[in-house]
């Protein structure tokens, strides 16, 4: 089994993975997706092939790696004032995001590894879920239970976009959250 390399935070190995990173953006702008090689990436990012393999391995891992960058969050979820409206932003943007041709595409690379990448993401959506049911709790309105939303709104929509035909609408979201509502709701 091949040694990984440890990645520092800075450095000369931040701005490999940035170099590598940025190559496969423009390849992918470029061409398509399953065009795309090592040795082009290495080529473009000023790095040699045996550099990316030792570093991610293989093509598969390193697709994974630059997707997972990509969907990685750069803020918390919007703070509409209210846990239903923070929720349904989230989704609705989640949904968009997931359901379009380049989400779905870097949910592929994501899947594609056997690495953890998908956990990472998985991961993802949980802090924002989190960041949601913690201004709830600031604000002393009902408990949003992070799982019950993971269970019953984002694992369907991933379901649907991954392995269904079914088109994820903001309707079908939105029924989604009012079906999590109505099972929340004290009887």
């Amino acid at each position: 089994m091949a040694v990984k390399e440890r990645i520092r935070i800075g450095g000369r190995s931040a701005r490999i993975q940035a170099a590598v990173h940025e190559a496969v953006h423009q390849l992918g702008a470029l061409t398509t997706r399953n065009q795309v090689t090592v040795p082009q990436i290495a080529a473009a990012a000023g790095v040699t092939p045996s550099t990316i393999y030792r570093r991610w391995g293989d093509l598969q891992t390193l697709l994974a790696d630059v997707a997972v960058a990509r969907l990685r969050p750069i803020a918390d979820p919007d703070d509409t004032g209210a846990t239903e409206s923070d929720l349904r932003a989230f989704i609705d943007q989640f949904a968009e995001e997931m359901s379009s041709p380049v989400g779905r595409a870097l949910m592929r690379d994501v899947f594609s590894s056997a690495q953890d990448f998908p956990l990472q993401c998985a991961a993802f959506n949980r802090e924002h879920l989190s960041t949601i049911a913690a201004r709830a709790a600031a604000r002393g309105e009902p408990p949003l239970d992070v799982d019950d939303v993971i269970d019953h709104v984002v694992a369907p929509i991933i379901y649907h976009i991954l392995y269904d035909d079914r088109e994820v609408t903001p309707d079908y979201c939105h029924a989604l959250l009012d079906r999590l509502r109505a099972q929340s709701s004290p009887t």
